[in-house]
Order: C-alpha cells, then structure tokens, then sequence
C-alpha cells in the first residue's frame, strides 16, 4: 500500500476542486528546474544493522566544535554549557512531552515558560515576554509584522549592518503582504546616521538595529533613538545578543520598542547550526499583537499559584484572520534549556561570560591586526565578541589549509560579499593557548 492512499480518481477530484486540471497546473509557480524529474534515485533498501554502521561512517566524517579549535560564529556561539543542562532537560517529564494545551496536566510545562518569560524582561527590560518563537531571524520578522499591526505603516527599515540570512528570512515573511523593505547603509561598520535620519519620515512603520551587528559591531543606539522616534508612531526593534545584555545597556533603557535574538547562545549546543530559538519581548501596550504563546500566572480556586497559556493569538486557537501569528510551537526544550542555564549561571556568572568573551576577543583582534598583511576591517568601531578582519590571500585559503589542524579560524565573508575577510567569533571557551595557535598559524599562511 503506498504512503498517501489516494487513487488517480481522488486526485483529479481534488485538482478539479481546487480549479485546475493538472498537478504540473497546481505547482507552476515552482521553477521547472527544481522540480524533481522522473523517480527518485534511491539507494536499495538496508537492514537496520546495515542503516547504523551507514549512519555511524557518516557521523564520524564530522567534526564538532568541542573536538576543534574552532573561532565560528556569525550568530551561532559555542559557549560553555554546564553538564547539569543536558542532564535536566533529558528528563522524560521535559524531554518528551509535546505541548501544554491542557493547562490543568502541564502545570510543570507551564511553569518553566513563564519563568523563561520573567528571565527574558529581566534581561532585556522589558514588560512582557512570549514563550520562544522558532529562531532569531523569525523573531525579527514576526516583529516587523507586529509593528505594522500596531501602527498600520508598512514600511521597514533594514541596515545593511543586519545578519544576512536574517534578510532572507524577513523578505520571504513579508513578501506580498505588501510590506516595503527599505536598505539603510552603513558607514565603518555600523549603520550611518545621517542618511538614516534622511530615510525617517512618517511612513517608517519600524527600523531594525543589530547589535552587536552580523560583524560584531555595536550601534550607537543611543543616537540611533530618537532619530528612530522622530515619528512617534515608528517602532524600533533591536535584535541583541543576551550574553551581551549581562554587560550592556538594556535595551528598554535605549526605548526599544520591541526586542528579539537568537537565544542559541543560552545553554543550547550549536548543533551544525539548529534546532535553535528565538525570544520576543516587548513593551506590555502591545501584549495583544504578540506571536506566539504566552503564559500567564495567576491563582486557582484554592488560592494556590497556576499557570495558563494566555492571550492566545494563534490560529489554531481562533479564528484564522484573528491570528497575529502562524506560529504553531515555541522552541520549548531549547527555551527550557536556556531556562536552566541561566538558572544555573545567575546574573555574576552571565556577567563573567560576558566579560570573558569581551576581553578575549579584544586580545585576539589586537594580535591579528599586528601581523603584516593583516588589519582589522572596521578599526574604529567597537565590538563585543566578534570582527572582522581582511586576510592577504582569500580566506576560503585559509580555512582549507588549517582543516588538516582541526582548526575553525572562523567565517568565509566570501558569501556575504568580500573573500578577503575572516568573521572570527571569540568566546569564554577560548584559552590563550587557542587564541596564540591562530595567530602563529595566520602568520605561517602570510608567510606561504
């Protein structure tokens, strides 16, 4: 019997409903060259001995962070996670349990998304917190789409300072929705005020700032402000980084309006780049425009502490043009590992990170900048854990020739634009030993 039981009649049924007479009619929209010609060419069947010595080769080709003198970054950090993290969410009551709709049987559920929540406004300041949403390039853009929904202006501003992949991201959200995605440059390394402030008018539904920014750089965000809310209506959201917050300004304390990030950096792994989470917080006034799930407290006949999912706006809990969000799961056991790693870490031991991560990668970017042929891309232009640096040869070299050495020095700006720069992301982890191995080793590529 195959997979899907329906016969060729029950196709044409539906094609005939949906009001077109072929399946080639019902997918024109896909570009022919990536549409799959003929059957797959699939491997013959194996046993499950066979699929587990398969599967097992092809894992040891790869080589993790922890096995690796590794430097990767550009929104996806490999900071210290404590051994109790893993041992806590690998509990059958987190690890397994699917969603908390019934709120009476998932008290437990529950009640660690509302402490993410409070962690979450603790860190960025702010008034209220949903339960995770998908990534950090999602937040962004369910961000933009709340702000046209509070303010009904459908225009955006983008820096060119902002993640890349997050631009993707945002376009193929807002596409045909009739939102306006407008560039803002960028001067140094961070975003240029002056052309900013000749973009503001009052048609800006919202304006994105990155910082640290997808080079590392951070934004004056203090100046950014109020050339932001010139228009009173205009939202500023700023993406951040949380480690970032245990050393720097809140963001409520810059008047974000909306703020979001990658939380990936709290307590869960790298992971080849996912599963990883978002978080979204923002000022309460807007708490019924939010995406995603939201938990609440309160207390029950008994007068005894409860918790329920509140303000609910997805659309499988009403009506579909009700919804602010399609958002159908928050990242629950990566929210609840961040849950636990702050926990764990408290407010000094975030700080230490923080600080560690800071003073490291200040020590290895003034290392690299003094070897010949070497120079940072943006010298005058602060940063916390992360820059840029412009290698003599193409960094694609580079990476190639220390792969024998285990050593990741970071990534290939190639594919954002310019193959003669390095992104080189430094955390915590980092000893001196690792930072100094870089450097002799991006002395040896200068010198053949």
């Amino acid at each position: 019997m195959p997979y899907i039981a329906n016969t060729d009649t029950d196709r044409q049924q539906m094609l005939e409903s949906i009001g077109v007479k072929s399946f080639d009619d019902l997918i024109q929209a896909i570009p022919k060259e990536l549409r799959v010609k003929g059957m797959l060419d699939l491997a013959p069947a194996l046993s499950e001995m066979e699929i587990t010595r398969l599967i097992h080769e092809k894992t040891c080709k790869n080589i993790c962070a922890q096995a690796a003198n590794s430097f990767l970054g550009a929104g996806v950090y490999d900071h210290f996670i404590p051994a109790a993290v893993d041992t806590i969410i690998s509990r059958p009551e987190f690890f397994t349990a699917y969603t908390p709709y019934q709120a009476e049987v998932s008290q437990g559920t529950l009640q660690y998304i509302y402490e993410f929540q409070t962690m979450i406004c603790e860190l960025t300041g702010m008034e209220i917190a949903n339960a995770s949403m998908y990534d950090g390039a999602s937040a962004i853009a369910e961000a933009i789409l709340m702000a046209v929904r509070k303010n009904r202006l459908k225009k955006a501003i983008l820096p060119e300072s902002l993640h890349p992949e997050y631009v993707k991201v945002i376009r193929c959200y807002t596409e045909g929705i009739g939102i306006e995605l407008i560039s803002a440059p960028c001067e140094g390394g961070l975003i240029d005020q002056e052309t900013l402030k000749g973009l503001m008018d009052e048609t800006i539904g919202s304006v994105i700032i990155q910082t640290p920014n997808f080079w590392g750089n951070l934004e004056d965000v203090f100046a950014l402000e109020p050339i932001i809310h010139t228009n009173g209506k205009t939202l500023l959201i700023a993406a951040v980084d949380p480690v970032s917050l245990a050393v720097l300004n809140a963001p409520a304390e810059y008047k974000a309006d909306i703020v979001v990030g990658e939380g990936q950096a709290m307590g869960n792994s790298m992971y080849f780049g996912g599963p990883l989470f978002g978080f979204f917080a923002s000022k309460l006034d807007m708490a019924r425009q939010m995406p995603g799930r939201i938990v609440g407290g309160t207390l029950d006949m008994e007068g005894k502490r409860a918790y329920a999912l509140t303000l609910q706006g997805r659309e499988q809990h009403i009506r579909r043009d009700k919804a602010t969000s399609n958002i159908c799961s928050n990242q629950a056991l990566c929210a609840l590992a961040a849950t636990v790693w702050m926990s764990l870490m408290g407010k000094d031991g975030i700080r230490e990170i923080a600080i560690q991560s800071t003073l490291k990668a200040h020590y290895l970017a003034d290392r690299i900048k003094a070897l010949e042929g070497y120079s940072l891309a943006y010298p005058d232009a602060p940063f916390f854990k992360e820059f840029v640096i412009n290698t003599p040869v193409p960094a694609a070299r580079i990476i190639q020739k220390f792969l024998p050495r285990v050593l990741y020095p970071g990534v290939d700006m190639a594919r954002f634009g310019n193959d003669h720069q390095l992104l080189i992301a430094v955390t915590e982890k980092k000893s001196k030993t690792d930072m100094d191995a870089l450097v002799e080793a991006l002395t040896e590529v200068k010198h053949g």
